[in-house]
């Protein structure tokens, strides 16, 4: 099944990563981060399907090697907490074949990033074994390119200044032509035994006494416009839907009937969580308005418990009433027979709902042993990354080469740790939770699925037993009916057939919460019916034959 999923991740110096070692590690290679000087080799990773760099044009041509990409991107940011790269994460569907995992992702790349003049390195991975978690990286620039291809700030400083009591940023820029407009820049100026700031020409006026060079600026700057539009809420909203779209497109385009949604359950107007787990959650969902399997469960048993009540109620009225006529025993027998088809369609009911939840029992127990050996590991790599590192805090400035081996390995392990965190989302999203809390959830929600197959298999029992009774009966009644002439008892029933079967279908539509009754389901529940009677053959065969007699001698009647 095509699952939806897509990672939004900052490659931040402040979080201990690089954009170098990012980049090795998605594309399988080994490359040296001049900034630090670690080289960063990858090259003996496994699962590499494909991997490829997409420039704008005004990128510099000899940033398609990727270690002269990163490298120049490492160049371009001084400070220690830097936002080097973004990086998206993105479920590859395994409907797809990998060349059209790469023309799917070629396109997304191409139209959502290159074109906003990003560069990008995209690398798809389907680790052992095939088809397992195939899942694809691309690392993206942050810094907008000028059109000669140097890299444009991010953020630019942004003085605040006054005039008449107001106050307002400007750049460099800017002031100049704000300072022929009556702009000033604010100073700290000493009033008393406070600090405060105002205009040079204000505390002129009243004598103060100016304490530092530096003027009056916002926090953090005014960020660059094609930055900020990047960095925002509302471009992640567009690419996760530009995801989608590409995704379902591709889907569509090889045939498959699967679709992926970018929305939450909540922007879908979905109340209910897809799960079977009953107790406080189900009915806190119930309440709300959604439908909990496993409520929805045991609705259904109560209504199939009322249809054999009704049922046995019927056939008590059936046996005061029948007499040993044609019209009377045709009516008893196609009751029986409309009864049988309603506890026919209930137990194709619950047989399909217990192939549904042993499937989602089997793939989860499997998927929830795979998310714990996942969890496992990270746990590992964290505890091996703060060995390392406090052995890297132990030793002495002097011990350049040691102190090198010690940074590539924590480099190595967080990029490691990253991959199995990815890992890990994936395996939470595809039992639709939002974090590792919502995993406690799901052990019960197994087990739950287990005693629900214990449920319905003794609801399949109950029923089975039912039709065994009706059985009876109907053969009671065939027997009443060996001295009658058979013909007309035959054509009688069929007289009743048409309405019989729609009142089995008004049954059944009332008796499901949805209302809703699958044709193919009782189809299959007419003709199991008739082979449970015996009449597929025999009496059935005449039946069907009478009703061809009828339709051929319509038009002669009517000439």
């Amino acid at each position: 099944m095509a699952i939806y999923h897509l990672e939004a991740k900052i490659v931040s110096r402040g979080t201990g990563r690089s954009a170098v070692a990012a980049s090795a590690y998605m594309s399988c290679s080994s490359i040296l981060n001049e900034y630090d000087g670690i080289q960063h080799d990858y090259t003996r990773k496994g699962g590499l399907v494909w991997e490829q760099v997409f420039l704008p044009d005004c990128a510099p041509k000899e940033w398609q090697d990727r270690s002269v990409l990163w490298n120049a991107v490492e160049e371009a940011e001084k400070a220690k907490d830097s936002r080097l790269a973004r990086e998206f994460v993105p479920a590859m569907p395994v409907e797809l074949t990998p060349e059209q995992w790469e023309e799917l992702l070629s396109d997304f790349i191409q139209n959502a990033f290159v074109a906003e003049g990003m560069c990008a390195d995209a690398a798809i991975h389907d680790p052992d074994p095939p088809g397992h978690n195939p899942h694809a990286h691309i690392l993206l620039t942050v810094r907008p390119l000028n059109p000669d291809g140097s890299w444009q700030h991010k953020t630019e400083k942004e003085y605040l200044c006054v005039r008449n009591g107001e106050e307002r940023g400007f750049t460099a820029a800017e002031f100049k032509l704000a300072q022929k407009e009556g702009w000033e820049k604010q100073y700290l100026y000493k009033v008393g035994k406070k600090k405060v700031y105002m205009a040079p020409s204000e505390a002129a006026a009243q004598g103060f006494e100016r304490t530092s060079k530096n003027p009056k600026s916002t926090k953090y700057g005014r960020q660059n416009p094609i930055a900020e539009r990047w960095n925002s809420e509302e471009q992640l909203v567009l690419w996760r839907e530009a995801w989608a779209n590409v995704v379902n497109r591709a889907l569509e385009r090889a045939g498959s009937e699967e679709r992926v949604d970018h929305r939450s359950h909540k922007d879908r107007g979905l109340d209910e969580q897809p799960t079977i787990h009953e107790g406080v959650a189900a009915r806190v969902i119930e309440e709300k308005g959604g439908i909990s399997d496993r409520c929805e469960l045991n609705r259904q048993i109560r209504q199939d418990n009322a249809l054999l009540r009704s049922l046995k109620a019927a056939v008590q009225k059936l046996k005061a009433a029948v007499e040993a006529t044609v019209p009377a025993l045709a009516a008893a027998m196609e009751t029986l027979r409309r009864n049988i088809i309603v506890v026919c369609y209930g137990i194709l009911h619950v047989r399909d709902r217990k192939k549904e939840v042993g499937e989602y029992a089997t793939k989860a127990s499997a998927m929830y042993e795979e998310y714990l050996a996942v969890h496992g590991r990270i746990r590992e790599k964290q505890s091996e990354r703060k060995a390392v590192q406090k052995e890297l805090d132990g030793l002495g400035l002097l011990s350049i080469g040691s102190r090198r081996d010690l940074k590539a390995r924590i480099a190595k392990l967080s990029e490691e740790i990253e991959e199995l965190r990815t890992e890990e989302k994936t395996l939470i999203h595809a039992f639709c939770k939002e974090d590792a809390a919502g995993m406690k959830q799901v052990k019960a929600e197994i087990h739950a699925a287990e005693v629900n197959i214990e449920n319905l298999d003794r609801q399949e029992n109950s029923l089975s037993d039912s039709i065994r009774t009706e059985q009876e009966r109907f053969d009671a009644l065939r027997e009443q009916a060996a001295d009658l002439d058979r013909n007309k008892l035959n054509a009688a029933r069929l007289a009743l057939r048409r309405d019989s079967e729609h009142q089995a279908w008004e049954r059944i539509r009332e008796s499901v919460s949805s209302g809703k009754v699958s044709f193919q389901r009782f189809r299959s529940s007419i003709k199991k019916t008739d082979e449970l009677l015996g009449e597929s053959d025999a009496d059935g065969q005449e039946v069907k034959r009478e009703r061809e007699r009828e339709e051929r001698s319509g038009p002669e009647q009517g000439l």
